[in-house]
C-alpha cells in the first residue's frame, strides 16, 4: 500500500450538506463527519441524501475511527447508516455525543456504537493520525476543528466556523491554537466555504437577542419559532427572550424535545424550570404568554412548521394573531420550499418574520474577511476549499489568490476526486464514486436517479392505465378499462377516455403483431395530438 497521504472527499464538496471526509495513509483511514443533505425540489419522494461511502466499504478493515466535529445534521445525520456497516470508535465532544446518542437511540443502534467523549484542547491517536481538537465558534456549542498530524505533514480541518467575538456560549474560536499550528508548519488547510460569496464579516450571534426580544414583545398572540432541532444556541436565546418578555416556552416535535432535554441535562442549556412548560399546558394558556419552538425552518413537509402551513398538524393549528419567526437561512436550493411555506402561513392568518425583515438569524459560517484571516493565520502550503457548492469553492479560491496565495497550490475539487500528498507535493489522484445515495422511507440506495426521473415524468404529465381482456383469438371480450391519474380533470375525462377507447379497439381489431406495443404507440400519438401532453401509458393484457 502506498505511503502517500490521500484525502478523499465523500461529501460536502460541490454541495451544501452531507459532509464526509476520509484521510488515508497506508492501510489506515480516519473519517471526519457523516452528514446528510436535504433533497432538492425535483427529488420527489426522497426523504434525505447520504454520502456514497462505498470506498469505505471496500476498505472496511482500514477504517480506524470517526471524528464528528459538531452536532448539526449535515455532519451527523448519516451516522446510523454508517454504523450499520462500519463499527469503529466514534469520537465527539459532550454535546455532540449527546445528540448522537439521541439519534442512535431512535435507530436502535446506541448499544452497538463505540462512542468516546473528547474535549476541545485534547489530543487523540487514531492509527498513524494524531488528532488535536480545537474549539471553533459556530451556531451550536461544542463545535471543534481538527489539527491532524500525519506522517506526510500537518493538516488543519476547520469544519464549520466563524470568528465570533461574542458567541452565545462565551467561547470564541481558538486563535492561539491556529497560530500554534502555523508555527509548526501546515501542509494543507481544508476550510469552510459556505459563505465564501458573502462580503465582510459574519455578524455575531448576539445581534439576534434584541431582534427576538422586540418580536416577542410586539407579538399580540402566540410566538412560534422555527429552527433546526440541533440548534442548541438558538434554544438558549429563545429562552432568554421568553424570560424577558414574560412568556413560557414549550418545545414541539420529538427531535426538538429530546435534544432540548439532553442539552439541559448536560448543562448546555440554562433554562429555569418555571420557564419551560409541556406543550399541552402551553396550548391552554393565554396566547400572549406562550412561545412554541418548532422544527421546520426549511419548510420540510413532515416537520411541525411544514404541517402547520398545510393545516395537517395533529396537536394544534396556526391561527390569526400568531407570530411565526423563521430563525434560519434557506439552504441553497431550498428557497422555493421555504417561500412557499411562508406564503401558506400568511394565508392562515399568521404574521411571519424572517430575514431580511428582521435579524432573527445569523449564519454560523465565516464570510470573506474571516476566510482571509483564517488563511493568513494558519499559513498553509496548500489550500483545499470544502463545504459548499462549486461556486462557493471557486470563490474561496479566488479570495485566497486576492491575498497572494499561489493559485497552483489550491485544489478545487468535487466529491470523489482524491487528493494525494507525497514529499510535500500535492497531486490530484483518481476519481471514485461520490454521488448521491437517496433515502426513501426505509429503503437506502434502492431509489436511483432513473427512478427520480420517472417520478418527475409522472408528476408532470400523469398516467393512463389501459386494461384489456382478450380471448384466445386475440379479440376483446369487453370494453377497454381505462383509468387516468394526474392527467386530466375528472369532468373533462369522460369524452377523452371514450376517444382513447375507440383508438384501442381499432388497434386490437387490426392487430397483427404485438398488441401491447401497438396500443401504447397509438394512444401516445393520439394523446399528444389532442392534448400536447405525454402521460405515462401502461397497458395490461389478460387472457380469458
Amino acid at each position: 500500500m502506498s505511503k502517500k497521504l490521500r484525502i478523499i472527499p465523500l461529501g460536502g464538496l460541490g454541495e451544501v450538506g452531507k459532509n464526509m471526509m476520509a484521510y488515508q495513509y497506508g492501510d489506515n483511514i480516519l473519517v471526519v463527519d457523516t452528514g446528510i443533505m436535504f433533497p432538492e425540489n425535483d427529488m420527489l419522494g426522497i426523504d434525505y441524501i447520504i454520502p456514497d461511502f462505498d470506498y469505505l466499504m471496500n476498505h472496511i478493515d482500514s477504517v480506524r475511527g470517526i471524528v464528528i466535529t459538531h452536532g448539526h445534521e449535515d455532519h451527523t445525520g448519516a451516522i446510523a447508516h454508517v454504523l450499520e456497516h462500519i463499527n469503529v470508535p466514534i469520537y465527539a465532544t459532550p454535546l455532540t455525543r449527546g445528540l448522537l446518542e439521541v439519534k442512535l437511540s431512535r435507530n436502535g443502534l446506541l448499544s452497538k456504537a463505540d462512542l468516546n467523549t473528547v474535549q476541545a484542547g485534547e489530543t487523540i491517536h487514531i492509527g498513524p493520525f494524531t488528532v488535536e481538537l480545537f474549539h471553533v465558534s459556530h451556531s451550536i456549542p461544542d463545535a471543534v476543528g481538527l489539527g491532524i498530524t500525519t506522517p506526510a505533514g500537518l493538516v488543519v480541518h476547520t469544519a464549520d466556523y466563524k470568528f465570533d467575538p461574542t458567541p452565545v456560549d462565551g467561547w470564541p474560536t481558538d486563535f492561539s491554537k491556529l497560530a500554534e499550528f502555523a508555527g509548526r508548519g501546515v501542509l494543507a488547510l481544508l476550510a469552510d466555504s459556505t459563505n465564501a460569496d458573502k462580503p465582510g464579516w459574519t455578524p455575531s450571534e448576539k445581534v439576534i437577542d434584541p431582534a427576538l426580544q422586540k418580536a416577542f414583545g410586539e407579538a399580540p398572540g402566540r410566538v412560534l419559532i422555527a429552527s433546526f432541532a440541533s440548534l442548541i444556541s438558538r434554544m438558549q436565546q429563545v429562552a432568554i427572550a421568553a424570560q424577558k418578555t414574560g412568556r413560557k416556552m414549550a418545545f414541539v416535535g420529538v427531535s426538538m424535545t429530546e435534544n432540548a432535554k439532553m442539552a439541559r441535562q448536560l448543562g448546555y442549556l440554562d433554562i429555569p424550570e418555571e420557564t419551560v412548560v409541556p406543550l399541552d399546558q402551553a396550548l391552554k394558556m393565554k396566547d400572549h404568554e406562550v412561545v412554541l419552538m418548532c422544527t421546520g425552518s426549511q419548510g420540510e413537509p413532515s416537520s411541525i412548521m411544514g404541517r402547520l402551513s398545510t393545516g395537517t398538524n395533529r396537536q394544534f393549528d396556526v391561527k390569526a394573531g400568531d407570530t411565526v419567526i423563521l430563525s434560519s437561512h434557506p439552504i441553497p436550493g431550498n428557497e422555493e420550499t421555504v417561500h412557499r411555506t411562508i406564503n401558506r402561513l400568511f394565508q392562515r392568518g399568521a404574521n411571519v418574520i424572517y430575514e431580511p425583515l428582521a435579524q432573527v438569524h445569523v449564519s454560523g459560517h465565516a464570510s470573506q474577511e474571516e476566510i482571509k484571516l483564517m488563511i493568513n493565520m494558519v499559513k498553509p502550503k496548500y489550500l483545499i476549499p470544502i463545504h459548499g457548492e462549486l461556486r462557493h469553492l471557486k470563490q474561496h479560491a479566488a479570495i485566497a489568490t486576492e491575498i497572494g496565495f499561489p493559485l497552483e497550490n489550491i485544489a478545487v475539487v468535487e466529491n470523489g476526486r482524491i487528493i494525494e500528498f507525497e514529499d510535500d507535493v500535492m497531486e490530484l489522484g483518481e476519481r471514485i464514486p461520490g454521488g448521491y445515495v437517496f433515502v426513501d422511507g426505509s429503503r437506502v440506495g434502492d431509489v436511483g436517479p432513473s427512478v427520480v426521473r420517472e417520478r418527475e415524468v409522472l408528476a408532470r404529465d400523469g398516467i393512463v392505465v389501459i386494461s384489456l381482456a382478450l380471448d384466445s383469438t386475440g379479440r376483446l371480450c369487453d370494453e377497454p378499462d381505462i383509468i387516468t391519474r394526474g392527467f386530466v380533470y375528472k369532468h373533462d375525462a369522460d369524452e377523452l377516455i371514450e376517444e382513447i377507447s375507440e383508438q384501442v379497439v381499432a388497434v386490437v381489431q387490426n392487430a397483427n403483431g404485438n398488441i401491447h406495443d401497438d396500443v401504447v404507440q397509438r394512444v401516445r400519438s393520439f394523446l399528444y395530438r389532442e392534448t400536447k401532453r405525454r402521460p405515462q401509458i401502461f397497458v395490461t393484457l389478460s387472457w380469458v
